[in-house]
């Protein structure tokens, strides 16, 4: 098989586990805390729905990264945050009731705010003489099937078989890991000779993005008014996106699209663990 379809095949498999692994941990309440602690989500989704996508936007033109790159750079700023974020938020004694609300609720809408910024970039970044073409209703019904569907099957797991997800999340959760592991090194392979063309551009794009958006979040969070563990849990979701959306819509466009979000997958946990490991004393 191609690597091109491999990856076709691979991208949608894996968000699938991921996504029903997330579902399959959580519960209502998780959705409650919306109105109850309105003002951590409120700061949180802020974050990851405008602050991160906007720094995207604006790294990848000061970066001058070529139209697919710098699309690919937005849809990974535009990605929810990923599972591991709620475990290192956990491990850095932050908030982890909040940072699975975040995680819930940025995934939910990354069914409107993914096409969005999608459209927006491609109109932008996408010159007269570029490859990039876009019929946005078939993007918006792929990203509804390859995000609600999967979330939603693990959360009617969840309440319907209580017992039986509870024993099995931490396994479910190791499987995500394995097909996240999987799906970075094949995009890698696949796309090896452009990403080899443009490291020396999208790595520093990338690492940027992941240090300022930590950075950012987590003072705009202590300005805020949030606490310590609650700053923690918006920083390190906005540090571990969900990377395997950003590939997955980006395949779906172009190819040369996923090359970003890969590249951060490579370090985005070593960054996001340092920061993890650093808060942990802070918030004891």
């Amino acid at each position: 098989m191609p690597p091109g379809v491999a990856i076709q095949v691979l991208l949608p498999v894996a968000l699938f586990v991921i996504l029903f692994s997330l579902g399959l941990a959580l519960v209502p309440d998780d959705f409650r805390r919306v109105v109850r602690y309105p003002r951590g989500v409120a700061i949180g989704l802020g974050n990851l729905l405008l602050v991160s996508p906007l720094l995207a936007f604006s790294l990848a033109i000061v970066f001058r990264l070529p139209p697919e790159l710098a699309v690919g750079m937005v849809l990974l700023g535009a990605s929810p945050g990923g599972t591991t974020a709620n475990m290192l938020t956990h491990l850095a004694r932050g908030d982890t009731a909040l940072s699975v609300t975040l995680t819930a609720i940025s995934s939910l809408a990354a069914v409107l705010t993914v096409p969005l910024m999608l459209g927006l970039a491609t109109g932008y970044f996408g010159a007269d003489d570029s490859p990039l073409s876009l019929s946005m209703l078939p993007i918006v019904i792929k990203i509804l099937a390859i995000t609600l569907l999967p979330l939603s099957l693990g959360m009617l797991v969840r309440q319907r078989a209580g017992t039986w997800a509870a024993r099995h999340e931490a396994g479910a959760k190791r499987l995500a890991m394995g097909f996240f592991v999987l799906v970075v090194v094949a995009a890698i392979w696949s796309e090896w000779p452009t990403i080899a063309d443009n490291l020396a551009q999208v790595g520093p794009a990338v690492l940027c993005l992941n240090v300022l958006a930590m950075t950012v979040s987590f003072a705009l969070s202590r300005v805020g008014g949030l606490d310590g563990p609650q700053s923690t849990a918006v920083s390190i979701e906005l540090g571990v996106h969900n990377t395997t959306l950003a590939m997955a819509v980006g395949a779906m466009v172009a190819p040369a699209m996923i090359i970003p979000a890969a590249v951060y997958g490579l370090f985005m946990f070593i960054t996001a663990g340092v920061f993890a490991r650093w808060m942990h004393h802070r918030n004891a």
